[in-house]
Formats: structure tokens, sequence, C-alpha cells
């Protein structure tokens, strides 16, 4: 999911908004209290989802403009490679924002290399965001509905076209921009970028959940009998958050809310697939998120005014963009009838192993530079084991690593705080340490206090740091 955050549910404790489909894998498997993506925004943990590798160590590996070309190396071994050595039917639907092509993509012939290249027998994407142009769905190599009459051109630099945009027209607006979101207008909100033609091609933002759902539909159904992998990542809760008519009025929060329901129906329609196919019972299913939540994140849709009482990131400090525990501390859930006995888990899970684990599960072994700094955590992962990672490390604008319950944040020169959104970055000039077993929302700097332990866990990062890799490496000493 998008920048769902770890109070945002309501099997993570959320009370202004029900999500009984997502609830419902909480049941049936095995909810993961401490666990991370790797980065506190979503392309560089996509990339390390994917790849099995820190996205620290990829200088490129941040958020993409819409036109960016392909972030990932078709040399190296992906997830879906990995799985596709064992057999599986591979696909991703949904949001994409790992980059296409091979540089100055002409969006109106072939788009490669992209998920195709990367072990993904087939796709259907959104390229970037829904707030970055070009406003269009990729399905496979090509744009999908593209008239050639109406040849697509885009541009994060100068200006193309003579089509309004959202600062001077904002009167065409049906939801209007806060910041940053003032370039080209597609169906009637302006996005970062400037795009022209593809008329025929364009979404409707209203229409994104459900066309990204029936095509995961579609592939469960095609591949009943098959080994399947599947990777659906939806657009919700992102910016710009226009869900379908059907979901207005969902809760008292306006579109943020009414996204996070819609988004919990789009998972209730997969679920109830896999009943209807009769395999529930044998399919892994694992929800999460790719960073914290953001609120106010460029549009004006009241998600500020009308947020009540609900806490996106529960009892967490920061969100999206931040150092602090609620940019990369997400839900995580997974179910597998016959495998996993439902419960909680307080073991240490990260997505970045998620390629080293899948490829034990399928009896796959990983090749020397193959997903670098991904480690098997079936045991913990299918709750045979309490015991999951002893450390975990964290990206924002600077790097934090978790060693059991101590937090280190290496010292940043960043902002502090980002006041378009309303979130600390967790940027300071000093160290700062924390423990977490007492102080979960890191209310106290103790780093002055315990100078030991924090230059001790300043100098294991940057040991994992300079490795370059970290899978044939040991854990941190044990007295740390």
């Amino acid at each position: 999911m998008d920048d769902v955050g770890y109070g945002d549910l309501s099997c993570y404790g959320a009370t202004a908004v029900a999500t009984p489909n997502i609830d419902r894998l909480s049941r049936e498997g095995m909810l993961f209290t401490d666990a991370y993506c790797t980065s506190a925004t979503c392309t560089p943990s996509r990339y390390s989802l994917l790849t099995g590798e820190y996205a620290f160590r990829r200088p490129r590996a941040r958020v993409l403009r819409g036109n960016a070309p392909l972030l990932l190396d078709t040399d190296r071994a992906t997830m879906a490679d990995i799985l596709a050595r064992a057999g599986y039917r591979t696909a991703v639907i949904g949001k994409w924002h790992l980059g296409l092509g091979a540089g100055d993509l002409d969006w109106n012939g072939p788009i490669r290399p992209g998920p195709l290249e990367l072990g993904f027998d087939e796709c259907f994407l959104l390229p970037a965001t829904g707030d970055r142009v070009p406003c269009v769905y990729v399905e496979n190599h090509a744009v999908v509905g593209l008239d050639a009459a109406d040849p697509i051109e885009v541009s994060y630099g100068k200006r193309i076209g003579s089509d309004p945009n959202g600062k001077e027209r904002p009167d065409l607006l049906k939801m209007k921009w806060h910041h940053g979101h003032n370039h080209s207008i597609v169906n009637g909100v302006s996005r970062i970028g400037y795009m022209t033609g593809g008329q025929q091609a364009r979404w409707v933002d209203e229409d994104m959940a459900d066309r990204f759902t029936e095509k995961a539909l579609e592939f469960l159904e095609r591949h009943r009998d098959e080994s399947f992998f599947l990777f659906f990542s939806t657009h919700d809760v992102h910016v710009p958050r226009l869900p379908h008519g059907r979901f207005h009025g969902a809760t008292d929060m306006g579109p943020r809310g009414d996204a996070l329901v819609q988004m919990d129906a789009c998972v209730g329609e997969l679920l109830d697939k896999l009943d209807s196919l009769g395999l529930t019972e044998n399919t892994l299913v694992l929800f999460t998120s790719d960073n914290g939540p953001v609120v106010n994140d460029g549009y004006v849709d009241e998600s500020v005014e009308r947020l009540g009482d609900h806490r996106p990131a529960g009892d967490l400090r920061g969100g999206k963009y931040s150092a602090f525990e609620a940019g990369t501390r997400v839900p995580l859930l997974v179910r597998w009838p016959a495998r996993i006995e439902p419960g909680r888990s307080a073991a240490l899970q990260s997505q970045v192993d998620l390629c080293a684990s899948f490829a034990a599960l399928v009896g796959q072994p990983l090749a020397t530079g193959e997903a670098p700094d991904s480690l098997v955590q079936l045991d913990s992962l299918l709750g045979d084991s309490p015991r999951g990672r002893e450390y975990v490390i964290q990206q924002a604008g600077t790097l934090a690593v978790r060693i059991g319950d101590w937090k280190f944040i290496r010292p940043g020169k960043g902002r502090k705080f980002n006041r378009s959104v309303g979130i600390e970055l967790g940027n300071d000039a000093k160290p700062q340490l924390y423990n977490l077993r007492e102080d979960p929302a890191e209310t106290v700097n103790l780093a002055a206090q315990m100078p030991e332990r924090a230059a001790a866990m300043a100098a294991q990062l940057e040991a994992w740091v300079a490795a370059g890799q970290t899978r044939s490496l040991g854990g941190p000493a044990k007295e740390r």
C-alpha cells in the first residue's frame, strides 16, 4: 500500500476508520508490531523490497520524476526473477515508481526496459505516482489506449504545449493544489510536470482502484492452476485522493479516510477471489506499506481539517519523509492458513529480507551479489520463532539503526521540520539515541547521557554502510 501509516488500520488500533478486510488478515494470520520498510519515501523502499539491497547504496534511488529511466539493473536478480526461476508466474499491478526505459523515453513506442526485463511476466502500471505525469497506464511495453494520432510528450523541465496549468487556472480544478502540484491539469487535477497529448489514454483517478483490482482478479483467475506471484501495489492512500463515488462519506475524514476504506475494499475483493478459487488455504498473503503516513501532501483535500482524533502514525513520532519511527515502521500482516498460526509478533522485520526469505521458501539459492542485504527470516515471518532480525537500518534524510530496543539516528544537516506537510524529519546536528521499549515516541534523546552506547551504534552503522553488503556479515556485537 502507499503512504499507509502504523495507526491507519483498525487492527492496529484505529477507531475512526474500519478496515474489516485487512482486519481479516490480522485475525487469520500474524500481525507484526515491529516491522519496517527500509526508507521513509516510496522509490527507495520499493527498490529495497524488490532487490534485497539497501537503497542508500544506490545514489539515484530517491523519489523519481515520472519520466525517469529504469532504476533497477536488468542484470541483477529481483524478487520476481527469483520466483520465476522456481516456476512461478509473476505480475506487478499498480504503482511502480521505479523508472521506465533507458533515458529520454518515447511514450509512444515500446516502453522498455521495465518490469518485463526484471523477472515479471506481465504488468499493468501506474508509471510513477498519481500526482506526476504522464497520467496514463502502461501495460507490458505500451501505453494503454494510446491514439497514434495524438502522441504523448512529457517534460519535467521546460513547459510544453499550450494547455492551461493549475497555477494559472485554479478555476478549472476540482481539487485545488496546496504546494508544488500546479503544472499540467488532467481530470481536473493539476500535477507535477508537463504533459501534452494522449487524451484518449489518460486515466480517471476515481476509477484507478477498480482498474487495478480488476486486473489483479483476472491474473488470479488465469493462473489459478499454477504457482503465481502477484505484486499488487495500490495507489491509495497517496495524493491526489479521489476515491470512487461509492466510497464518498465512508468516513468523517474526507478523501483520505474514504481512500482507506476503498483500499480495504480492494483487499477484500482479492481475498474473496482466493476463497472462490479454493486457493486461500495455501496462498501466502502479505500486507504492508511502502513508508509511513502523510496527511497534507500537496492538495487541499481537508485531510488536516477533518482528521479529528485519528492518528495515522499511532503513538509513533514523525511520518513519511522522517527518520523517526513513523517514517519506516509500517503495518505487516502475513497470512498462510495451511502454515501460519494466527497471532501477534514483536519480531523485528525488514522488507529488505523478503527476497532472501522467498528464495529460501521456494528452494532457490542466491548467487553471489544477489539480494546483498537480504537475510532469511522465514522462522519469524511464518511465526515459528519470536526472534527476528537483530537490527534494522532506516533511511530518511539521514540514516538510523535500531538494534534490539535501541534506536540511533545519525547526525543530519537537513531541515528539522517540513512545514508544508507538517512532519518532523528527524534531522539534528547532534546524534540521537532512544530506548524504544521505554520511549516508543522518541521523546527523550539519551545520546548525551549514554555516549558510549551512541558511539558504538554509530560505529556499527558506519561499518554496515561501508561494507557494501550485509548478507554475509554477522550481527552486532552482543554487548551492543
